[in-house]
């Protein structure tokens, strides 16, 4: 079913474009993602989530295989488009990663909120910002590089990944945890009382991403693909099906 959506809406596109020659010859795409932007099935190993789709329906429109590259930070993710073992990345638009790669504009952003324990007094984003108040949050992610330009007086309490974040809450180490709120939406099931704030404090917008200085043809390329899926509502598609709360397409900014 998957196959003959995307065929009718995406054409794969063979070795007549030369922005992608290097690509089709070597018969893949290799996109470098990091968690949590995918889940792996630990008996079968696949994997899923929408960036995962966005993968295979790339590969599709060059006509090769569309391989995800894992790995679990963004840093990571970063250094495999800098050594060349990755050829594109699905990547949080940021200041700080702008130096090391270039974006294309953003095409989709997820929100970015806070999980409260049960009996917490914080009940909006303005309750957050207090001296005494300590923020769970995961190393280098892009909620968290966000919350370095507008906190003030709370504490940062920083976790190399989402499930050390979170245990930092459940055990009482820190007082809220920031992070994606589809992701805050999963961990408070696991903690009775908890809440999810319905304020934001931002978003995490998600652009194609290839290696500083690689030809602007590549790039190109792709933000021409992300438009083509966009226009096509393939993407809504996409991201609909993921059902991550506080997904959403960013709408085109460009002008007829």
């Amino acid at each position: 079913m998957f196959a003959l959506l995307t065929s009718t809406i995406v054409e794969a596109q063979q070795d007549s474009d030369p922005r992608i020659t290097d690509l089709v010859r070597a018969g893949k795409v290799r996109v470098a993602l990091y968690l949590p932007q995918y889940t792996k099935d630990p008996a079968t190993g696949e994997l899923r989530g929408w960036p995962i789709e966005l993968v295979r329906v790339l590969g599709e429109r060059m006509g090769v295989k569309g391989v995800p590259v894992e790995h679990s930070t963004p840093p990571l993710a970063i250094a495999c488009l800098k050594s060349g073992d990755c050829d594109i990345s699905i990547l949080g638009i940021e200041p700080i990663r702008a130096v090391e790669v270039d974006f294309s504009a953003p095409f989709a952003q997820l929100e970015y909120t806070y999980l409260v324990p049960n009996g917490s007094t914080i009940s909006s984003i303005a309750d957050v910002d207090r001296p005494g108040v300590r923020i769970a949050v995961v190393r280098n992610h892009a909620s968290t590089l966000a919350l370095t330009r507008i906190v003030k007086h709370a504490t940062l309490v920083y976790a190399e990944m989402i499930d050390a974040a979170f245990d930092l809450l459940r055990t009482g180490n820190t007082d809220i945890f920031a992070s994606v709120r589809g992701e805050l939406v999963s961990y408070s099931t696991q903690l009775p009382g908890s809440r999810v704030l319905e304020e934001s404090y931002g978003a995490n917008r998600f652009g194609m991403a290839v290696a500083r200085g690689q030809a602007a043809e590549r790039l190109a390329y792709m933000s021409e693909f992300i438009d083509g899926v966009r226009a096509s509502g393939l993407l809504k598609k996409i991201i609909d099906r993921a059902g991550l709360r506080g997904l959403t397409v960013v709408p085109s900014t460009k002008t007829n």
